[in-house]
């Protein structure tokens, strides 16, 4: 399934548009940083709510097709911008992570 599919599937509003057409195989959910990085599974949905500079980081690193920010979480402008400039498709939600997952999980 796409990024795309993804998105239109569960109703996800875009905040940043990157790669639409990258699949999307697994879906990973944390919000430590640093234990995310060294786990999330690369061409996977990453949920969070860290709408920080330093997520886009751990997204690219780990090559998580997207990140989508669950509970209203915010993006910060720094972390927007670099999103953007190194194609990080950052999708968001009201939901919450636990039953976002199952919800994506059943689609993937």
């Amino acid at each position: 399934m796409t990024v795309k599919e993804l998105k239109e599937k569960l109703n996800l509003k875009t905040l940043v548009e990157g790669d639409l057409d990258r699949e999307v195989k697994d879906c990973y959910i944390g919000d430590l940083l640093s234990w995310v990085m060294g786990r999330a599974p690369a061409d996977s949905a990453w949920l969070t709510v860290m709408g920080n500079i330093n997520s886009i980081a751990v997204a690219t690193l780990a090559d998580v097709s997207c990140i989508i920010l669950v509970e209203k979480a915010a993006l910060d402008d720094n972390a927007r911008q670099k999103a953007e400039l190194h194609d990080v498709t950052i999708l968001t939600t009201d939901e919450p992570a636990y039953p976002l997952a199952v919800s994506l999980s059943r689609l993937i």
